[in-house]
């Protein structure tokens, strides 16, 4: 139940004895309740627990040298101390939750609230960046990094050059990103897969690999954290299958060939494993310099699946049924997605998760199909996007929404979460609605909030850990000069920064 219906109750059943319930509990409930401060301040929930607006305090001077440990200037990441090219070690810890609020002291992100990471000089809990892909007013692509809860963004490119695909290192402190322009002449420019430290600096970047090295016209299905070296998909003319992977150590970032065919690679939680699928076969897995393993059961159409942080369990989508549904305008059917879970390790049948629906209309049905799942790291939820359409009983389908009838006030799709239980992958309790027209969602790594792209802009939303109901109003980050792109399904997904 939202905290201020919760505050209404209280005071019709307290006024008598204590008075009214308390204005806020953090300065999220502040935000959500009076909306964003004015420029240069920010909420304050009191010891009274009343809303306050105070000035943004001053960052304490850098040393010489030093990175400005202090609030972040627009957007502009400002997060930890750079790598420096030394390897990627991991995160400092497990993710879990301390008291530290946003600017307090800490000595690990655990020490720190939900949604904040420990970083700087000196050490202060600071609020989780995340990275997407926008593009500007000129059609130029840029990936981009912002603070979960702060309005600006930061382009990872220098200039005019086009970006896109950003994607974390384990530790948080290094992102990657394709750079360069894609498919603009006939030798197929494929750009180059870039990293940077965060926070950036001028001019520091370093290229892993290029469309030469890289064997590729484009860095499609990027995927780096947990693991120590990038994974991608291989695309050559209308061809985009093979899995090739880069080491992130400068000094031996040397790209090899994981698999021949294949596509959607995702890492497991001991950053050498990964599963990804083969068309016609279904799902397979390997580790680097070994043979691939089919996963039993999985099914022939099993495609797109992700490990959780946590366990051996991974969530697919799969269409057992071959049943199509192909949409005005286009030539090419969709499938009917249904989404499942399966313990990779355990040998057992695939868990439906979430189903297709259907209910009859006015000359025709409204149906639905699954898109775009992903874990909460911790594998207690999932989330998915369901995608409205009507079916006439003559003639092509139609996306809900738009002032389509008969499903034109309904729309077109809806982010859902579903809680799933760790110990054998089956779905529990009912489908809990969190978003209608969001799509790609991306849960923190505290599980404790949810990133999805609506209307190009980045929506953030807490959730409730046990119930999955939404928990305030959701941050709405300005468009800032940037539409985010979601034309690329996971490709575009939004991406956070690890604890």
């Amino acid at each position: 139940m939202d905290k201020r219906v919760v505050g209404a109750l209280c005071c019709a059943l307290w006024v008598l004895s204590s008075g009214c319930a308390d204005e806020c509990v953090d300065q999220f409930d502040c935000r959500a309740d009076n909306g964003q401060p004015a420029e240069g301040q920010e909420w304050v929930c009191t010891a009274d627990n009343e809303c306050e607006q105070r000035p943004i305090p001053a960052p304490p001077e850098p040393d010489a040298g030093e990175p400005d440990a202090g609030e972040p200037d627009a957007g502009v990441p400002d997060a930890g101390e750079p790598d420096a090219g030394v390897p990627d070690a991991g995160p400092a810890d497990g993710g879990g939750q301390g008291t530290a609020g946003k600017g307090e002291s800490c000595a690990a992100s655990a020490d720190c609230i939900a949604g904040l990471r420990c970083e700087g000089t000196p050490l202060t809990c600071q609020a989780q960046h995340v990275a997407v892909t926008g593009r500007d007013d000129a059609g130029v692509s840029k990936a981009l990094v912002m603070r979960y809860d702060t309005p600006g963004m930061t382009a990872l490119s220098d200039g005019d050059t086009d970006s896109r695909y950003p994607r974390w290192a384990p530790s948080g402190t290094r992102v990657s990103f394709a750079q360069g322009a894609v498919d603009t002449s006939a030798e197929k420019v494929a750009g180059d897969l870039t990293v940077r430290d965060v926070p950036l600096v001028q001019g520091q970047a370093l290229v892993l690999a290029d469309g030469g090295s890289g064997n590729t016209e484009s860095f499609r299905s990027m995927e780096w954290e947990p693991s120590s070296s990038i994974a991608w998909v291989r695309q050559n003319g209308s061809s985009r299958s093979g899995i090739s992977v880069v080491s992130t150590d400068p000094a031996g970032s040397v790209v090899s060939q994981a698999t021949t065919t294949g596509a959607f690679p995702d890492w497991a939680p001991d950053g050498t494993t990964f599963v990804y699928n083969v068309t016609g076969e279904g799902l397979l897995t390997s580790s680097l310099g070994a043979s691939p393993t089919p996963l039993a059961n999985s099914g022939a159409t099993a495609e797109q699946a992700h490990y959780n942080h946590v366990n051996s369990q991974l969530l697919f989508l799969s269409n057992p049924n071959n049943e199509m549904v192909t949409f005005a305008g286009d030539a090419i059917p969709v499938p009917l997605f249904r989404l499942y879970s399966l313990n990779v390790t355990g040998g057992g049948q695939p868990q439906l998760i979430a189903d297709v629906s259907t209910e009859t209309s006015t000359d025709g049905t409204i149906d639905s199909f699954i898109a775009s799942p992903i874990w909460a790291p911790d594998g207690t939820w999932s989330a998915y996007v369901r995608a409205y359409y009507f079916k006439p009983t003559t003639g092509d389908a139609v996306l809900c929404g738009g002032g389509v009838s008969p499903c034109q006030t309904r729309p077109g799709n809806a982010v859902f979460l579903r809680a799933i239980n760790p110990q054998d992958g089956t779905a529990t309790g009912t489908e809990v609605r969190l978003a209608d027209d969001g799509t790609l969602p991306s849960f923190s790594p505290d599980g404790r909030f949810v990133a999805f792209i609506k209307a190009g802009q980045l929506n953030v939303q807490q959730v409730d850990p046990a119930t999955g109901a939404p928990v305030n109003a959701a941050i709405v980050h300005p468009r800032a000069g940037y539409t985010l792109q979601t034309g690329d399904s996971d490709d575009h997904r939004p991406r956070w920064q690890p604890r």
